[in-house]
């Protein structure tokens, strides 16, 4: 089925690229964080079970799991602020013209960092809506890793600047987070792409509309370029969402 996008792009929607990882109660969940696994388990009421293979005529299961620690998810800049903000109030676009870049994190004292040159240098002028970020080297133990205490690459805090001062609205990222693991609170990444200056009084230029995806997985078969973006979220009145990005290829 080919769909127009925009009254500008031409894409396939038999063709989906799902760049998101999958959420399950198992040891191969990818974790952030410091925290277990997620957990799905039927309810149980006395001898009743909600699962069908003991004796239930539906399945029925309680979930539990952390949205920024257990897999790919979108978040607003409520993620950061004192002032609740929700990423379902914040995301009301779905569809958006992307970039895919692959960068290999430069080894910075005993760091690995996405330098502003590396994304500069990638876009080739290009301003896209979205700018979605593979790592390198691409492994696919991206999808089961347990980045706890690794201390995982990260965006420099100007290269998040420049994404910001050149319009563009929304970053993906296949790691935990695009600021350090341990940096002490700062968040310099997110604070440069969401242009908050003050979490306690949030500033009026602050991005409201703006978001952060962090945790995907882009295999090597999808190659770099242009995209249409469906950023799918589920509508948790919370600051992030597990969400489910899927690309497109641009037909024409």
């Amino acid at each position: 089925m080919i769909a127009i996008i925009n009254n500008q792009f031409e894409i396939d929607l038999s063709k989906p690229i799902d760049i998101s990882i999958p959420l399950s109660n198992t040891d191969t969940n990818p974790i952030a964080w410091y925290i277990e696994k997620p957990e799905i388990e039927p309810v149980v009421f006395g001898d009743w079970i909600g699962k069908v293979s003991e004796g239930s005529s539906t399945n029925f299961n309680n979930i539990f799991f952390n949205p920024h620690g257990h897999g790919t998810h979108t978040e607003c800049l409520g993620h950061i602020t004192r002032e609740f903000y929700s990423i379902n109030q914040c995301l009301k676009q779905f569809f958006f013209a992307a970039e895919l870049i692959s960068v290999e994190p430069e080894s910075i004292v005993d760091d690995y960092i996405i330098t502003k040159f590396q994304i500069k240098n990638a876009l080739n002028g290009k301003t896209p809506e979205v700018i979605i970020i593979r790592t390198l080297p691409n492994s696919v133990s991206k999808k089961h890793r347990n980045y706890s205490n690794t201390n995982p690459p990260y965006l420099a805090e100007d290269a998040a600047t420049f994404i910001r001062e050149i319009g563009i609205q929304h970053l993906l990222i296949d790691l935990p987070s695009v600021d350090r693991e341990e940096d002490e609170g700062k968040l310099l990444a997110h604070k440069a792409f969401w242009n908050v200056k003050n979490v306690e009084d949030l500033n009026d230029d602050a991005r409201l509309n703006c978001t952060i995806t962090e945790m995907i997985y882009v295999d090597d078969t999808v190659s770099d370029g242009n995209y249409i973006l469906n950023l799918q979220i589920a509508s948790f009145e919370n600051d992030a969402s597990p969400s489910k990005p899927v690309l497109y290829k641009i037909v024409s």
